[in-house]
Formats: C-alpha cells, structure tokens, sequence
C-alpha cells in the first residue's frame, strides 16, 4: 500500500461489521440532520425573542462553538494515554484520523455522538438562558458546528481556490504533518493565536 492509500484506508474499530458501519459516515450526514434543526431553532428563537436578539444570540452561539472547537481538539482529542482504555479511546476519537487524515468516511462526528452532545450543550443553554435564548443560542452554536464539520473535511478533500482556504489548509495540514502541539482551531484559528498554538512559518 502507498502512502497515498494509507492515508485514505482506515481499519476497522470493532470486529463487528455492523458496529464499525456506525464508526462511518458520509459527510453530507450532518447537513441533513443538524440543518434543519438549526433553521428550525433559529425559528422558534426568533419567534419568541424577536429578529435583531435572535441574531445576536445566534453569533453568541457560533462563538462559543468556535471556542468549544479549539479546547475539544485540544485537551481531549489530544489526551493521548499510553496504554490501555485510555489509549483505546483516544485511538478511536481523534488517533485515527492522525493516523488515516484522508480517509473520507472518518472526517466528520457520527450521529451516535454529535446528536448526544448537542443535545446536552443545549440542555446546558436551556438551563442557562432559559428556554427563549436558548433556541436561538443553540442555533447559532449548531451553525458552527456544522460549519467546522463542512471545512473540515474540505480542508481534507478539495483545493481551496481563495486565500483564507488556502490559509485555513496550510494551518491544518501542518498539525498533521508537521506539529499537532499547534493548530487546533480548525474552522477558527484566531483562537490559536490568542492562546500561543499558532504554528511559526519557518525561514520567515
């Protein structure tokens, strides 16, 4: 097998064939499930709050999603334990995909877990905000989710044609190939900068 092909062929992670099925998943799955819920709290936030402080609850939200983002990847995608469960897991959330970044099928969170976590990050914005902020605050925090899963796998799987693309590739493909200490927002890498992960361009 070349490089090539390594970087795209993934194992399995159960013997199970129909569990590792579940491990799998089309990148389109997510626009499917979580776009209409966005449109939808978006919805039921304006209704409640009105247009003007559903927008600005939703870009409350989308910040705190970008944020979320960059300490995800950070502490626990990169909690790397050296053996046992621990390392067992962390193989299975984030290892895998440093070890197979191309694979197509493993770019993106499966609904067994992106629809738990949602639901509980909205359980939390329920309790915080109260149910009328909430619907349009969770839009917003799902619209960046769905934004990061979107770039993310285009960062993968197209050449970007404009300059922050190609930024955005250039930064991500270096904490795969070159330090994965840095570059852990993905979709909003100003978070690197503000916390001293931003990669160095060398020679420059």
């Amino acid at each position: 097998m070349d490089r090539s092909e390594f970087l795209k062929a993934s194992p399995p992670m159960f013997k199970s064939g129909v569990l590792d099925k579940f491990t799998r998943v089309h990148h389109l799955v997510p626009v499917v499930i979580f776009l209409p819920a966005i449109a939808i709290l978006f919805a039921y936030g304006m209704n409640r709050v009105g247009l003007a402080p559903a927008l600005a609850y939703a870009v409350g939200g989308y910040f705190l999603w970008t944020l979320a983002e960059y300490w995800i990847h950070r502490v626990i995608f990169h909690f790397e334990p050296e053996d046992g469960f621990g390392a067992r897991l962390h193989w299975m959330v984030h290892g895998v995909h440093h070890d197979h970044p191309n694979d197509p099928l493993r770019l993106v969170m499966p609904p067994a877990a992106s629809v738990p976590l949602a639901l509980f990050f909205y359980a939390l914005f329920w309790l915080v905000l109260g149910a009328d902020r909430a619907f349009a605050f969770g839009a917003g925090f799902l619209a960046g989710y769905l934004a990061y899963d979107m770039i993310h796998y285009a960062l993968h799987h197209y050449t970007p044609r404009t300059r922050v693309g190609r930024w955005l590739r250039e930064l991500h493909m270096r904490h795969h190939f070159q330090d994965d200490e840095r570059g852990f927002g993905i979709s909003a890498p100003y978070w690197d900068r503000v916390f001293g992960t931003m990669h160095v361009r060398r020679g420059r």
